[in-house]
């Protein structure tokens, strides 16, 4: 079972290229060769983990479903109620992989760009896929089918791609103020200290106006890390965080403050 991610590779590399093009256009390139190729990469050993483990998630999602709460039905509100409820967990799953160290070891790989582009949405850890499963699993315990499931996370999975880029500027004001839109992940992965820790959602900001995670675009937006690994070896890439995260670890002198560290914020 291919990943939701690899169905809409064609259409994901078909925008690529546009917006390559476009940039060079605009006198604005937002790609280099080897940033895209560092991106590229992850994308292959996310999608590997990702073949390696679907069929499991998915039927550990059934067996959840039988002790579920409810059994709720499909229809136009309960499709509505899960596209909610999916992205209102994912708000939650991204706010701690940016507030969990041993989570930030795996979500930080998204951030490592210090670029912005369609491209960046495919810098995907090998473990997001595994991560994300004690956060998820409730849904099928409150009653959501599986496979509905399945399907609204791989739709909002496809949804966050559109926000990965530096060419679509503030749009009309109630979209911005509702919906997650390029000027809000534009902040999310900037390293300026006002953005740091910002705009977590994915379909929608309001998780963020009313958790108070909320930045609005205002300055220039530098992308990347506090301090950028400076590297594009996908294995460099894919570790380096974890290596920092056991050096700090093996410095700790009681377990109290190893734990500390591989749980606390990064």
């Amino acid at each position: 079972m291919l990943p939701e991610t690899a169905y809409a590779l064609p259409i994901f590399a078909l925008l690529i290229i546009l917006e390559a093009i476009y940039g060079a256009w605009r006198n604005h390139q937002t790609y280099t060769v080897a940033d895209t190729l560092g991106s590229l990469s992850q994308l292959l050993f996310n999608i590997i983990v990702t073949l390696s483990t679907k069929g499991f998630v998915i039927a550990f999602h059934f067996w959840l479903y039988q002790f579920s709460l409810f059994k709720i039905e499909p229809s136009i509100a309960s499709w509505l109620a899960i596209f909610i409820a999916v992205d209102f967990v994912f708000y939650w799953y991204h706010r701690a992989s940016h507030r969990c160290r041993v989570l930030w070891c795996i979500h930080s790989i998204h951030h490592s760009s210090e670029q912005l582009n369609f491209s960046t949405a495919l810098r995907q850890s090998w473990l997001g896929p595994i991560s994300k499963i004690p956060f998820f699993a409730v849904l099928p315990l409150i009653g959501f089918h599986p496979l509905m499931l399945a399907t609204a996370g791989a739709f909002l999975t496809i949804i966050g791609f559109w926000g990965h880029t530096q060419h679509i500027k503030q749009l009309w004001r109630p979209i911005e103020w509702i919906f997650n839109t390029p000027s809000h992940h534009r902040v999310h992965h900037g390293s300026n200290p006002e953005y740091i820790d910002k705009n977590y959602g994915n379909m929608l900001i309001v998780w963020d106006r009313w958790f108070g995670t909320y930045a609005q675009e205002r300055n220039a937006v530098k992308f990347g890390l506090t301090k950028n690994i400076d590297t594009y070896n996908p294995i460099t890439i894919a570790t380096i965080e974890w290596a920092n995260t056991i050096s700090l670890m093996q410095q700790a002198r009681s377990f109290r403050k190893k734990l500390a560290i591989l749980i606390g914020p990064p």
